[in-house]
């Protein structure tokens, strides 16, 4: 990427469109979570556009005085198939575009690839003004793990059509910029995630928490947070417990976080403590009374799990890709196995357990690091990212007439 420009110091409007926001539970709801609240801090008007969630009040446009935006506009949503938690946003762009000339913005951050993200970028592209997309979710190698792979060619050809269509494209990790570069999406900007270090924090233990699991201060609870579904590798999460267990009776499995395979696993493992959604502090205590960290994972572009589990002090054992890739060195702040070698990560997990004073050492400097990982930080890469002049001249170059539906 050629050199950044200066901003001018001055507030810009700019508009965010999903199809996932808070308070939904996700790591793209938790991103924008931040994104917004950092964009206001900084002076700026934020305007979202996303799906009516479940549960809401009818009603189109709703004014917020709270500090995650200034204003939001709700489309229709419908669920998302194999996750009816998720909608899409359905909206014509003419509707949007309506919406953008009464009030126009300075730049437009469309997060997701649903419908509601095809009629934000044509809406933006017929207006001219500045559009930028952003690489959250592997949604087309999502589907190998859910019996239809045969759509993974399609899906990266979508993907590859939709962000192109933009004037840039934000990943969070250098691995996921070569990644979706070999895809041929261009050009591309490296944004990454910061982690509240005030809220996930090793002095939110709790000996009672640990008591209701069964624990006692020495034994030691490996621990799951994220969504239970095909798609998160979850029986590496259970071998690898099940590994650990046999050497360390003692051991508990807590997993925090609901999704269609909890049934099955609850059935099947009778023994595990599964625990549902945490939110907010109720979260960052289940976080820090843990002490390793599972995250098997092969899918996630980020995981802000991982730095969430590092912040609250957790010894985590990743694959060496998304955040374990950026943030997570071996047997310094973590423990790292290459993408195929599933017997390393168990073997980096039972090196972990046998080895106390490496697990502690490694549980001391992860928290050490979590604390340079800066929100604040962030914000201003994404600001020089998409409030960049430059970015519009490359708009210009590549803007036609799109007729709006």
């Amino acid at each position: 990427m050629s050199e950044q420009l200066p901003l001018a110091n001055r507030s810009r409007h700019i508009v965010v469109v999903s199809e996932t926001f808070p308070p939904e539970i996700n790591g793209v709801a938790n991103t924008l979570r931040h994104l917004c609240q950092g964009l206001m801090q900084q002076g700026h008007q934020v305007s979202v556009v996303r799906p009516r969630q479940r549960h809401e009040a009818t009603g189109s446009v709703t004014s917020a005085g709270q500090a995650l935006f200034t204003d939001e506009h709700l489309v229709t949503g419908i669920p998302l198939p194999g996750y009816p938690d998720l909608r899409f946003g359905i909206t014509r762009s003419a509707r949007l575009a309506q919406l953008w000339r009464r009030k126009r913005p300075d730049a437009i951050y469309v997060a997701t690839q649903g419908p509601l993200g095809v009629a934000a970028v044509n809406a933006a592209r017929r207006l001219s003004i500045p559009v930028s997309s952003g690489f959250h979710t592997n949604f087309h190698t999502y589907s190998r793990y859910y019996g239809a792979g045969f759509l993974e060619k399609l899906l990266c050809g979508y993907g590859r059509w939709f962000h192109n269509r933009t004037a840039i494209t934000l990943v969070p990790t250098r691995k996921m910029q070569a990644t979706i570069q070999a895809m041929g999406v261009n050009p591309t900007g490296l944004w990454s995630r910061g982690v509240d270090c005030n809220r996930f924090t090793p002095h939110k233990r709790d000996d009672n928490l640990r008591k209701s699991w069964g624990v006692d201060p020495n034994d030691r609870v490996v621990l799951y947070v994220g969504r239970l579904a095909s798609e998160k590798n979850l029986q590496m999460a259970t071998a690898c417990f099940e590994r650990i267990h046999n050497l360390h009776p003692k051991t508990r499995f807590v997993l925090v976080g609901d999704g269609p395979l909890r049934k099955k696993m609850a059935d099947r493992h009778p023994d595990y403590i599964f625990c549902g959604m945490q939110r907010g502090e109720d979260l960052a205590k289940h976080y820090a009374s843990g002490d390793i960290f599972l995250f098997p994972s092969k899918t996630d572009t980020f995981g802000n799990v991982v730095t969430e589990a590092m912040a609250s002090g957790l010894a985590v054992v990743a694959y060496d890709d998304a955040a374990a890739s950026e943030h997570i060195s071996h047997e310094g702040n973590g423990m790292k196995a290459g993408l195929a070698d599933d017997e390393g990560f168990i073997d980096a997990a039972l090196k972990l357990v046998d080895q106390p004073t490496l697990l502690n050492r490694i549980r001391s400097q992860a928290r050490l690091d979590a604390l340079d990982l800066n929100w604040s930080v962030q914000i201003e890469q994404f600001e020089q990212l998409v409030l960049n002049q430059q970015h519009r001249v490359k708009y210009h170059a590549i803007k036609q007439s799109i007729p709006l539906l």
